[in-house]
C-alpha cells in the first residue's frame, strides 16, 4: 500500500508516508483510503499510529474541512491484525516488564493507546465520514462508531467480532454504539456476535444512507463531505463540539457550555459572508480554521 504527503497545509510538518492509507486532499475534503485489500485491510501495528497521526495532522494544519474514510477491496476492514498480538511489537512485548503487575500496567496503557487512535476522530475539529463496503468487523466497528456519520454499500455488514473469539470489545464499540442505536440492539449484537446487514443498520440508525455499490458509496459520501466543506469551518467546529459535549452531559450543562462557546467564538463575519454570497448568487468564501499550536 502507499500514501501521499498531506497537501494544502499552511505550515507543513514532517510526516512519514503512511503504509496503510492513501491520503488525498481536494476542495477541502481529505480522503483517507484503507489500502491493504489483499489482507482485508486488517489493522496492523502501523495502522494504530498512522490513523491518528494523519487525522491529527489534518486537524492541526486545518488542511481540510471534512474527512472521509473509505476502503478498498472486498471488505472495509476485518479488524485487528494478529501481528498486533505477536512478534516484537504490540501487545506481546509487555513493555519489557517481567513482574506481573507491571506487565498488566503495560496492557492497561496499550489498550488506552488503541482507544486514543479512534478518539482522534472525535477530537478533530472537522467532521469525519465513514464509507463502509463489505464487512466492518471487530475493530472496524470501534473505528466507525467514532466517526460523525456512517454510510454503507448494499453489501455491507457489521459485526462485533470480539465476542466470537472469547473477548470483550475494548476499543470503543461498547462505549459509543449504545449512544448511536437502541441499547437493546447494541446489546444483542455485542452478546451474539451476529452480523447486522446494511439495511438493518439503516433501520436502527447506525448508517445514514445505503448506496447501491462501492463506487456509488464513495462518490456519494465525498459529495456529502464536499457540501460540508462549503460551510463556515468555525461554525462546523462549534456544531461538532456541541453535539459531542451534549452526548456526554446533561441538557443544562450542554446549554451552559453552548452559551460560553458562543460568547467567544461567534462572530458575525461568516454570517455576513453567507448572506452576501446568497445575494450575489456565488459560493461563500471563509477563512480557514487557525492551525493548532505546535505540540498540541
Amino acid at each position: 500500500c502507499s500514501g501521499t504527503d498531506l497537501p494544502g497545509a499552511a505550515h507543513p510538518r514532517e510526516m512519514n508516508v503512511p503504509t496503510c492509507f492513501d491520503v488525498t486532499i481536494d476542495n477541502g475534503v481529505a480522503h483517507l483510503r484503507l489500502n491493504r485489500p489483499d489482507e482485508l485491510n486488517t489493522m496492523t501495528p502501523a495502522f494504530w499510529t498512522e490513523l491518528p497521526t494523519i487525522v491529527r495532522e489534518i486537524d492541526a494544519q486545518a488542511s481540510a474541512r471534512a474527512i472521509v474514510i473509505s476502503s478498498t477491496g472486498r471488505h472495509f476492514c476485518a479488524g485487528m491484525d494478529l501481528s498486533v498480538f505477536t512478534g516484537g511489537s504490540g501487545l506481546a512485548t509487555n513493555g519489557g516488564a517481567t513482574e506481573v503487575g507491571r506487565q498488566r500496567s503495560h496492557l492497561f496503557m496499550m489498550v488506552q493507546q488503541l482507544q486514543d487512535s479512534f478518539t482522534a476522530l472525535e477530537q478533530a475539529r472537522m467532521p469525519v465520514l465513514a464509507a463502509v463496503q463489505g464487512g466492518a468487523i471487530g475493530g472496524a466497528v470501534d473505528m466507525i462508531c467514532a466517526a460523525d456519520m456512517r454510510y454503507a454499500s448494499a453489501d455491507a455488514f457489521f459485526c462485533i467480532q470480539e465476542i466470537n473469539i472469547g473477548m470483550t470489545a475494548d476499543v470503543g464499540t461498547l462505549q459509543r454504539l449504545p449512544k448511536l442505536i437502541p441499547e437493546g440492539v447494541a446489546r444483542e449484537l455485542a452478546y451474539t456476535g451476529d452480523r447486522m446487514s446494511a439495511q438493518r443498520a439503516l433501520e436502527v440508525g447506525l448508517v445514514n444512507q445505503v448506496f447501491e455499490d462501492h463506487d456509488a458509496l464513495v462518490s456519494g459520501v465525498l459529495d456529502i463531505a464536499g457540501r460540508i466543506a462549503t460551510r463556515s469551518p468555525l461554525a462546523i467546529w462549534g456544531t461538532k463540539e456541541m453535539i459531542n459535549f451534549t452526548r456526554d452531559h446533561s441538557v443544562a450543562d450542554a446549554l451552559k457550555y453552548m452559551a460560553g462557546w458562543q460568547s467567544g467564538m461567534f462572530q458575525p463575519t461568516d454570517m455576513l459572508e453567507e448572506f452576501a454570497a446568497k445575494g450575489e448568487r456565488r459560493d461563500p468564501s471563509f477563512d480557514e480554521l487557525p492551525t493548532r499550536p505546535d505540540g498540541i
